[in-house]
């Protein structure tokens, strides 16, 4: 090993070659750091994430990335007993890994928010260990999280002593990464004294322009549509939808077509919410990785939702990858997230709401008659993504911050 090279350990649940988003970008994380001179050290689970009984080897030298991967228990799917034990499994095993002395400990921790919880390994490795530098990426916040979606009462004592835990590990953080001013936010009221960063979940497609739509896929998806909106990706209880449906009838005879791509536990309620009379609103599976590129490149705007009580807890990475791809997002969601902030700032898109339904229809129409006006918009959209949420602009960030530390 280079003794010369700063040293990083990610502490993640999954990574490679575990396919699922997050484990993908901690892969891109751990290369980009490599990239920029980082001796880096990954500390993992050793099961898949979709299938559990899928095992990784304990260690491997994965692109010149050290890899540890902690043995865990199987335990039975949908198990709330079991994910609790998994979080305390993991936490604990973070915790004897890098709390006891080594000879190549890492100048800097970077902890995710997978397990639930994981912040909580701020602190107890700060007990054995009081000089580690620790930074959190924080793609969710828990316990936030489980009120907003019903499985924690709000206001109870499992809320307040989960924060109350949540505050002392806050403390014992160095360097915070939040992925917008609403987390940030939130964050600020846990009363932490941490350095403060936003580091985004860039798009793992990442076009050189925008792409021109493929005629083929386009009919499939839109039929002979002046205007095509799609929502893909997941839909789950963070997301909304009335909102869509409402502007889809009030633009039933222009001419312009919603598409809804998705999977979630909340998929079928979108389903079941679509009428006879809306026949510019489809309903279409999941496109697998292989197609999606094309998926994305087919429509002309993608719409993005989140869900008022979610504000600042999760950030719709989806926004990103829209922007990536040269198209401009319809929110709709709270007025004051980091998505309609963004969307103001950079003008690239639209935010929906009550108020602004009849303005953003009108908008809409002319953009189906005025495709100069549309290109004009999608390159924008590219201009801005390229230059403040790529791949190479969020490592580069990274980079510096950790070396602060």
């Amino acid at each position: 090993m280079n003794s010369l090279k700063p040293r990083a350990a990610l502490l993640y649940q999954f990574f490679h070659p575990d396919d699922v988003v997050s484990a993908r970008h901690y892969a891109d994380f751990a290369e980009g750091l490599r990239d920029r001179g980082w001796e880096v050290h990954v500390w993992t689970s050793n099961r898949a994430c979709r299938d559990d009984s899928i095992q990784y080897s304990r260690t491997e030298n994965w692109r010149g990335i050290h890899i540890h991967r902690i043995r865990k228990p199987r335990f039975k799917p949908g198990s709330n007993l079991g994910r609790l034990v998994s979080i305390i499994w993991m936490i604990t095993a973070w915790t004897l890994a890098l709390g006891r002395p080594r000879r190549d400990y890492p100048d800097v921790i970077v902890i995710g928010t997978d397990p639930p919880l994981s912040i909580f390994t701020a602190f107890t490795i700060r007990l054995f260990r009081p000089s580690a530098r620790v930074a959190h990426w924080c793609f969710d916040l828990f316990p936030e999280a489980a009120v907003a979606d019903g499985m924690i009462a709000a206001h109870s004592r499992v809320e307040h002593l989960l924060k109350k835990f949540a505050r002392a590990a806050y403390h014992n953080v160095a360097l915070l990464a939040d992925l917008g001013p609403c987390m940030r936010r939130r964050l600020r009221s846990y009363g932490h004294r941490a350095a403060e960063v936003t580091l985004v979940p860039w798009a793992l497609v990442e076009p050189n322009r925008p792409n021109p739509p493929d005629p083929a896929v386009r009919t499939k998806l839109f039929g002979d549509a002046s205007l095509s909106l799609l929502y893909s990706g997941n839909f789950g209880r963070a997301h909304a939808h009335q909102g869509f449906l409402e502007l889809a009838r009030m633009l039933r005879a222009d001419n312009v077509t919603f598409a809804f791509g998705m999977s979630g536990n909340r998929a079928d309620y979108v389903k079941e919410s679509v009428q006879a009379a809306d026949v510019n609103i489809r309903v279409l599976g999941f496109a697998p990785e292989s197609e999606l590129e094309a998926r994305l490149s087919s429509a002309d705007i993608h719409l993005v939702s989140l869900r008022s009580e979610w504000e600042g807890i999760v950030v719709p990475s989806k926004f990103f990858g829209s922007l990536a791809a040269g198209r401009p997002v319809l929110f709709d969601g709270p007025e004051a997230s980091s998505i309609a902030q963004w969307i103001r700032e950079y003008q690239v898109g639209w935010v929906l709401t009550p108020e602004s339904m009849e303005s953003v229809a009108a908008e809409l129409r002319t953009l189906a008659s005025s495709k100069d006006h549309l290109h004009e918009m999608q390159q924008r959209c590219h201009a801005v993504y390229q230059k403040e949420f790529s791949k190479r602009v969020t490592l580069d960030r990274w980079d510096q911050a950790l070396r602060r530390l």
